[in-house]
């Protein structure tokens, strides 16, 4: 008996090992099958024509026509900074490009009815990426007002309206900004500065740095960045293929057509008052994102503008 469960033992132990070496045998192939598949899917998805490289950079560039000093080598290592990681943000700079196709259209014309040159339509990509974002600061809007510069300029800031997220009237705004300090410098880099670090930190630099001109000022990190970034952006909306993005005009977002109704007494929900012209709550702040509550408060009779769009554009639920 002691003899068979020796012999039986033996067998068994014959067989584990067997298995262990079966086993690892199989993964180790397995694991070359895997290997080659993740290999050839490699070279399969990237594209043979996709290289990284330096960008070109334009030898006429300039802000609101006011030439670059490209002969300065410590200029062209901030311009050679932004056009590279603007470029190379290309998921960034194709969401730019969509939305710049939707919003531009309403931008323009304002800047060209007060005097400001068509490249400040950039700041504004520059300062929000066209979107209604608030800084840690409290800056708001497309145009990242801050709540007293609003107000100084004629907007009503309240919890109820916020008229900074108003892009017509926030845009206006901008326009009177601009020219206001345009008037001081003389100079519109040094008023693009100035509308993203104040007119008060700008002044202080040149009075301690002893130069009246952007380009020469020792700034902070972003201001020090900010008109080189608006160059490289315009530059890039404005000629995407040459930087490698191709986009088709039907990928582009577009403005939904609207009528307009004005409002001169109180609002008690703006859910029933969507309802009546057949969209939702969500559709209508999406076009007057201005109205902040679900309600409008308006007891002093103000006549107010809300924006509602043409028939037929939006999913509406029964």
């Amino acid at each position: 008996m002691k003899i068979i469960k020796n012999i039986l033992m033996l067998m068994g132990v014959v067989f584990l090992a067997g298995t262990l070496i079966f086993a690892v045998q199989a993964t180790g192939s397995g694991a070359e099958n895997d290997t080659k598949i993740v290999t050839d899917s490699l070279q399969k998805n990237v594209a043979k024509e996709y290289r990284i490289s330096s960008i070109d950079i334009p030898q006429d560039l300039n802000f609101a026509g006011e030439k670059v000093p490209q002969a300065d080598p410590e200029i062209m290592e901030r311009v050679d900074r932004e056009f590279l990681v603007n470029t190379y943000w290309q998921s960034n700079a194709l969401l730019l490009m969509k939305r710049a196709n939707k919003y531009f259209p309403i931008i323009e014309p304002i800047l060209a009815k007060n005097g400001i040159p068509d490249d400040f339509k950039y700041l504004a990509v520059a300062e929000s990426g066209l979107t209604n974002v608030v800084s840690p600061a409290g800056a708001t809007g497309f145009w990242q007002i801050m709540r007293a510069t609003g107000r100084e300029y004629g907007l009503e800031v309240n919890s109820n309206v916020d008229e900074r997220y108003h892009l017509e009237k926030s845009t206006e705004v901008a326009c009177e900004y601009l020219n206001r300090w345009k008037d001081k410098y003389g100079s519109w880099a040094l008023t693009a500065a100035a509308y993203n670090a104040g007119p008060g930190a700008i002044n202080k630099y040149m009075g301690i740095q002893q130069v009246d001109n952007y380009w020469d000022l020792l700034l902070g990190s972003e201001t020090g960045r900010y008109v080189f970034r608006i160059m490289a952006i315009k530059e890039i909306l404005a000629n995407p293929e040459k930087y490698g993005f191709h986009i088709e005009k039907e990928d582009m977002y577009v403005d939904v057509p609207t009528f307009t109704v004005e409002i001169d007494k109180p609002v008690a929900d703006f859910a029933d008052f969507a309802q009546e012209y057949e969209i939702n709550y969500k559709i209508l702040k999406r076009h007057n994102p201005w109205l902040r509550e679900p309600h409008l408060n308006n007891n002093s009779g103000k006549k107010y503008t809300v924006a509602i769009p043409n028939k037929g554009y939006y999913r509406t639920s029964k």
